[in-house]
């Protein structure tokens, strides 16, 4: 009755009832990584095409890397 007690209590503690291997979680972590690395490329990609055409407001830094003349204060 104690070891049944027992494997019943671990049971409920298990917030988890399907463990996976090590292998599985790195597997399933590089595909997360891969997927949240490639939204972030097709991001940046479409924020470059956009800062091209005109169609979006540029924020500082990209203001000083496509338009340094902004910031030359030799004239002053």
């Amino acid at each position: 009755m104690g070891a049944e007690g027992e494997e019943a209590k671990e049971q409920e503690n298990n917030p988890n009832p399907n463990p996976i291997t090590q292998s599985q979680f790195l597997s399933w972590k590089r595909h997360k990584d891969a997927d949240a690395s490639a939204r972030r490329a097709e991001a940046a990609r479409k924020r470059a095409e956009d800062i091209a055409a005109g169609t979006v407001q540029m924020n500082g830094r990209e203001l000083f890397t496509h338009q340094p003349w902004v910031f030359d204060n030799s004239r002053y």
